[in-house]
């Protein structure tokens, strides 16, 4: 019998992932399944950056890439920063790796010893929890709920910081939420930390071009945090370059350094291939045709979901203000049955949904608010009111 190291027993299985997988077993036996689980973009790559790709096979770009990435992304990435959010960083602070995922979990390993906190606005991502799980730190979730955007406040990041605190993490535009934290907000937050020298921030940025409120805004803009930010992005959202699997870190040279230690071990250099996609894509002003249709894309599928959305009773709504999210309260439901099958939690909830009328979404609980679900927009307008019609039907049939 095969034992398993504790570190792998202790660890959950991706929800969003989960909800995908039985989406896929489902549609293999037949069903007609609208998959509102997954954050991606229904878009295809634009096609010059696959042009670029095509180059690189035939200018045979196929041999083991550097580490921390070719040399010309990271300038390229540094460009970006600069113009973009204004934020000069250098090459050697710059580490590309396999998805942004990756590169959080780089900046966790790098950062976090066994018992280290790490602070973590709730609602959050997924996969921050088990990151943190495996470097065996220990979370420590901040709430904030739909009355308040979703948005945690100075202070509670004070209260909640202890002598172990290490490190906090969050995401703006947000996933699940899609809030957006303002500049005033941002900064509220670095005046807390600030006054701790020994915290870290990852500065999740994946959604920064999916912004329907303005100007992105970057934790790193203030001089006085900058050395203790570490900005992650990459080009999977704006760009509809899931399945390349680039991402990036902007960091202080020591923890750059180490994260080019640590992946050197692991991985090695992110595709070569993908990486001279993503360096047309960093060199791509974020006012380009392509991303500004997305853009418009997403804004309208928000509005359209928000209006089909509130029509169904009992569902409390706020207004997301980027990423391609919307995470109500359903909590309405909870203790309601169609007869047959009980609904207890949010989870009962997606399991009912999934197996009724094959729609698939993830319950709040894998992002910290079990009174919610997440519904991703990232596909067509008709699948969308085909979904919410469906929705709205087996909601109906709950008593």
């Amino acid at each position: 019998m095969t034992t398993l190291a504790n570190r792998i027993n202790n660890l959950a299985e991706s929800e969003t992932l989960a909800m995908s997988r039985k989406s896929r077993e489902l549609r293999a036996e037949g069903h007609d399944v609208i998959n509102l689980s997954l954050g991606e973009p229904d878009f295809n790559t634009p096609d010059y950056i696959k042009n670029a790709a095509k180059e690189a096979i035939d200018q045979n770009f196929t041999f083991y890439p550097p580490v921390p990435g070719f040399e010309d992304l990271r300038k390229a990435v540094c460009a970006k920063l600069k113009r973009d959010n204004f934020l000069t960083y250098e090459p050697s602070q710059i580490v590309v790796s396999t998805g942004a995922k990756q590169s959080i979990a780089n900046v966790v390993l790098c950062l976090v010893n066994p018992g280290d906190e790490v602070l973590i606005p709730s609602p959050y991502w997924v996969s921050y929890k088990e990151i943190i799980k495996v470097a065996e730190g220990n979370a420590v979730f901040i709430p904030a709920r739909i009355e308040t955007e979703f948005k945690v406040k100075p202070e509670q990041i004070e209260a909640a910081i202890s002598p172990k605190t290490k490190l906090m993490i969050f995401s703006s535009p947000c996933n699940p939420t899609g809030s957006v934290y303002s500049k005033d907000e941002l900064e509220g937050i670095a005046k807390v930390l600030v006054k701790h020298p020994g915290i870290f921030i990852i500065a999740d940025e994946i959604y920064e071009h999916i912004n329907f409120v303005g100007k992105h805004e970057s934790i790193a803009q203030f001089d006085f945090i900058r050395d203790r930010v570490i900005i992650v992005n990459g080009v999977s959202k704006a760009f509809a370059m899931t399945g390349w699997r680039i991402g990036y870190i902007a960091a202080p040279l020591e923890i750059a350094k180490a994260c080019d230690k640590l992946q050197g071990q692991f991985t090695s250099g992110a595709c070569s291939i993908a990486q001279k996609a993503a360096l047309m894509a960093e060199i791509t002003p974020p006012d380009t045709i392509e991303i500004r249709e997305m853009q418009k894309a997403f804004r309208e599928r928000r509005d359209l979901m928000l209006k089909m959305l509130a029509e169904i009773p009992g569902m409390i709504l706020n207004k997301p203000e980027g990423a391609f999210y919307i995470f109500p309260d359903i909590s309405y439901y909870f203790g309601k049955t169609d007869g047959t099958v009980p609904v207890n939690n949010a989870n009962d909830l997606c399991m009912y949904l999934l197996n009724k009328v094959f729609v698939a979404l993830v319950p709040g609980d894998a992002f910290g608010d079990p009174n919610c679900i997440r519904f991703s927009y990232a596909t067509s307008r008709d699948k969308l009111i085909e979904a919410v019609r469906r929705i709205k039907e087996a909601l109906g049939q709950l008593k």
